[in-house]
């Protein structure tokens, strides 16, 4: 099952299962209620508030985390456009008869680098064509070294740190795609949210009907929270996408004429 998918059922479980711990709550609070002697609530506050203040800490954390990564993704294209089109401007300073066939391979790298992002969710297919991709930072690196030391203008030098640039900017956002928070981090965020739907459902037992506006919005805003930090952190195979961004590097390889 892809991630996209995992999200979802991820979130509905969470709604469902807080909807009816929160039922679960009220109802044993309400079996309680009776049998409680006068100030037996006393402290109940504060260990409620502990359990909602770290929930709440916990969620800060993790979408602040997801947000600020996926900004940083976002640039990480930009920056992997603006190393291309540098190295590509650079092969200007090559013997004429040394830049058809690196620019043939420039333009068959991007292509690869393009459909590396196209074929998610299929991370089988990406990786393939991630393969591609390397095999052919080797080719290039080959055959531009080749082309410097044959060269008599020591202008041509200045295309090594191009590439070299290029090919890291790569490698930074491969790393970067699979940056993300320890799963724990994830189950101890649905455990919490679950935990705190429990407390909540239990400090409702005080009144004569349920509120079903506050218990579904409750879980509904609890559970689309969750969804939307999943979803920032894998911009790929969500509603929440980077592949806008990728308008630079087509953008870019329409201009490699």
């Amino acid at each position: 099952m892809d991630l996209s998918r995992l999200s979802i059922l991820f979130a509905v479980g969470l709604f469902v299962g807080m909807v009816w711990l929160l039922e679960l709550g009220r109802r044993l609070g309400q079996r309680r209620q009776s049998r409680l002697e006068e100030g037996a609530r006393a402290g109940l506050g504060a260990v409620e508030g502990a359990v909602f203040a770290l929930m709440g800490l916990l969620i800060a954390f993790t979408f602040s985390g997801a947000a600020t990564r996926f900004d940083a993704r976002r640039q990480l294209i930009v920056e992997e456009a603006n190393a291309i089109g540098t190295a590509w401007l650079r092969l200007d300073l090559l013997p004429s008869a040394a830049q058809p066939g690196l620019r043939d391979l420039f333009r068959r790298y991007l292509d690869e680098r393009l459909a590396v992002y196209q074929k998610l969710p299929d991370v089988e297919a990406a990786k393939v064509e991630l393969a591609r991709a390397n095999a052919s930072q080797g080719e290039i690196w080959s055959l531009a070294t080749q082309a410097c030391k044959e060269s008599a203008n020591a202008l041509t030098a200045q295309l090594i740190p191009a590439l070299n640039q290029m090919f890291d900017i790569a490698s930074t956002r491969t790393a970067a795609a699979q940056i993300h928070p320890p799963t724990i981090i994830f189950v101890m965020l649905g455990v919490l949210s679950l935990m705190s739907a429990l407390l909540a459902g239990y400090a409702m037992a005080g009144g004569k009907s349920r509120s079903w506006i506050h218990v579904i919005g409750f879980a509904l805003i609890l559970a689309g929270t969750v969804y939307v930090i999943l979803d920032l952190e894998f911009p790929r195979l969500g509603f929440i996408r980077v592949d806008a961004m990728d308008r630079v590097l087509v953008e870019l390889r329409q201009s490699m004429k």
